[in-house]
């Protein structure tokens, strides 16, 4: 049975701002304040998912998460209709109000972890919510995502959904940010190599020290353990503290996989040597390790074009491309790189570039935008086919951005009640538009 690798997008949110939340994540502090641009940005996300789509590739779209929050307002004290809640903390604590407001979901590679069934032990796609919790405004997510992704990935018989790790800083789990899968075929067992930042339980082991490890190993091993994963298809490695003080928040900031290649800078990882020999020893396949070296791309250039938060993806032709942003093409020494990239001895053999300015100034580029999910044929027809792209999809979806989003969102729009009223009632036709039911606590309550 043939399997297909899927790229669920999430749709960018109508209340897209920048607030400078992330701490660690260099492009999303240095454009704190600055106006945002929620109609364009929702738009580049559209068309990076519909030229995939038109590339011949399985693409999916997901719900974004409902803001304000304003159920987690009320629950730290906030009290009144939602007017006057959002008025209150506004006011009183508006750095706590901009995180209720961030569409920090757009970034799905954040969304959870998922495992093909192919190397699940009892032969489901297993999915967990990333916890999120080393960052406020990301830690409300996981529930609203739980109820997206079964929205989505609607079946027992196939798909099995997990609740999210518990929500402490001892099991900080980032989901596909820091995981990435190795395989001869997308249909064969592979290997899933989860990447941690830190140990959560074992006292003077190496970690950075100007920005946090948001990833635990404790965390990587759990969520392996709910997946049915064995020690014969799983590497966990450690992430090189040094590149993490550097900007590179989640691994997926320094290195990429897809199908049987290895894309990464060479201080991506702590213990490399270790690291590559294991994933060797484990494959039953030749692998292609394409290891940048610090004389080629630095890391600071790697951080600033992304050139890792790059997409990697199989045509239909069996040749392998990058998805990069426009930044990579733009920066002389990263575009001579890939240029040269595409002539070696490698199954990359071209480079599309793509504009997703918007997310790429609050610090997300293409791979943060993607959840992949490997399905086989059985699994697909199981999946819910509102959220599945195609022209007519992609038609509705653009005509909805145009009709909901603003065009201009600045720190002092948060306090305007009037921006959630535009946020629920966009989203409320949404889950009409893919047929998701009410994933929403306002549609809830």
């Amino acid at each position: 049975m043939s399997t297909i690798e899927a790229n669920f997008d999430g749709l960018v949110g109508p209340t897209h701002n920048y607030a400078g939340l992330s701490e660690g994540n260099v492009a999303s502090l240095k454009n704190a304040e600055d106006v945002s641009n929620p109609k364009q940005a929702a738009l580049q996300g559209l068309s990076k998912m519909k030229a995939l789509h038109d590339l011949g590739l399985t693409q999916g779209v997901l719900a974004p998460q409902e803001r304000p929050d304003v159920e987690t307002l009320k629950r730290i004290g906030f009290s009144g209709n939602d007017s006057q809640v959002i008025e209150q903390a506004f006011k009183q604590a508006p750095g706590i109000l901009a995180s209720c407001y961030s569409a920090s979901s757009m970034w799905t590679a954040n969304a959870a972890t998922v495992s093909p069934s192919a190397d699940s032990a009892d032969g489901k796609l297993h999915f967990t919510p990333a916890n999120l919790t080393n960052k406020f405004h990301r830690s409300i997510e996981p529930t609203v995502t739980g109820n997206v992704l079964k929205a989505v990935f609607n079946n027992d018989k196939h798909f099995s959904h997990h609740l999210h790790l518990p929500d402490n800083e001892h099991f900080g789990d980032e989901g596909a940010a820091n995981h990435t899968r190795l395989c001869a075929d997308y249909g064969q067992e592979g290997i899933e190599v989860f990447t941690y930042g830190r140990y959560a339980f074992r006292k003077g082991m190496p970690g950075p020290q100007k920005f946090p490890a948001r990833q635990t190993f404790e965390a990587s091993q759990a969520v392996a353990r709910m997946h049915q994963l064995t020690d014969s298809n799983t590497v966990f490695v450690q992430q090189n503290p040094d590149v993490i003080d550097q900007g590179v928040f989640h691994n997926d900031v320094i290195a990429v996989g897809n199908q049987n290649v290895l894309f990464y800078h060479q201080q991506a990882f702590l213990n490399e040597t270790q690291f590559v020999e294991e994933v060797k020893r484990k494959a039953n396949y030749d692998v292609h390790f394409v290891k940048v070296l610090n004389d080629q791309v630095s890391v600071q250039d790697a951080v600033d074009t992304y050139l890792f938060n790059t997409q990697i993806v199989t045509l239909p032709s069996g040749e392998m491309a990058i998805i990069a942003p426009m930044h990579c093409h733009n920066h002389t020494g990263v575009k001579a790189y890939l240029d040269d990239l595409v002539t070696q001895n490698t199954p990359i053999k071209q480079v599309k570039y793509f504009d997703v300015n918007e997310s790429m100034k609050n610090g997300g580029g293409p791979a943060c935008l993607r959840l992949r999910v490997a399905m086989n044929q059985d699994e697909l027809a199981a999946v819910n086919p509102n959220c599945l792209l195609n022209d007519d999809l992609y038609s509705k979806l653009t005509t909805w951005v145009e009709k909901h989003y603003r065009d201009r969102i600045s720190s002092q729009c948060l306090g305007d009640p009037q921006l959630l009223v535009e946020s629920r009632t966009a989203l409320d036709e949404l889950t009409q538009i893919l047929n998701i039911g009410s994933v929403y606590p306002f549609q809830k309550a």
